[in-house]
C-alpha cells in the first residue's frame, strides 16, 4: 500500500487547489494580491496542518473508482424503489436484524467508504466496526474486524455478506490496493 508522500512542501495538492479555488471566490476577485494571498494560503494551510492528518492510502485505479462510484449510485436508487415496495406493503413480513460481515480491508480509508456506502444504501446502516481498538495500526493487528450492519428485511444472512464483500469491498481493495 503506497501513501502519499511525494511533495514535502505540497502535501495535499488537491486541498491546495481547493483552498485557491475557495479564496478566489469568496472575495469575488482575480487581482494580483488576491491570487498571491490565495497562493500563499494554499501552500501553508496544508503544511501548517499536515502533522495532524493521517497518511490516506492512494487511489490506483481511478478509472475503477469512477465504475464503483456509477454502481453505488445504481445501487442506491434500485434500493430506494426495492425499501418504498417494503414499507408499502405489509410491515409483518419485515425480518430486521444484524449482520456481522468480516472485513478483508485494513486501512480505515477504505473501510469508511465500504461502511458509508453500506449505510447510503436504503435498506442497510453500518453501525460499527467490531472489534475497535483505540490502539488501532494499520497493517500491525492480524485481529480480525467485522462490519456490523442492520438490514431492514433480512432473507438470507450469506448471501447478502457475499454480495456486500464481491460488490463493494471487492473493487474497493482493488481501488486502494489493499
Amino acid at each position: 500500500m503506497r501513501l502519499d508522500t511525494r511533495f514535502k512542501w505540497l502535501p495535499a495538492p488537491i486541498l491546495s487547489i481547493l483552498l485557491f479555488l475557495v479564496w478566489l471566490l469568496l472575495n469575488n476577485s482575480v487581482s494580483a494580491g488576491h491570487i498571491v494571498l490565495a497562493v500563499i494560503l494554499a501552500i501553508l494551510i496544508p503544511l501548517a496542518t499536515s502533522p495532524f492528518r493521517t497518511k490516506q492510502p492512494l487511489i490506483i485505479k481511478p478509472g475503477l473508482a469512477i465504475r464503483h462510484l456509477l454502481l453505488v449510485l445504481y445501487d442506491i436508487v434500485t434500493a430506494n424503489v426495492q425499501v418504498a415496495i417494503l414499507i408499502l406493503g405489509p410491515t409483518k413480513k419485515l425480518t430486521p436484524g444484524f449482520i456481522k460481515v468480516p472485513l478483508d480491508l485494513t486501512h480505515s480509508m477504505p473501510i469508511t467508504i465500504l461502511a458509508s456506502t453500506v449505510s447510503l444504501t436504503p435498506g442497510t446502516v453500518s453501525a460499527e466496526v467490531l472489534p475497535w481498538t483505540e490502539t488501532f495500526i494499520e497493517g500491525q493487528d492480524s485481529e480480525q474486524r467485522f462490519l456490523l450492519i442492520h438490514v431492514l428485511d433480512l432473507k438470507d444472512e450469506q448471501a447478502l455478506i457475499n454480495t456486500i464483500k464481491q460488490r463493494y469491498e471487492a473493487p474497493l481493495m482493488e481501488i486502494f490496493q489493499c
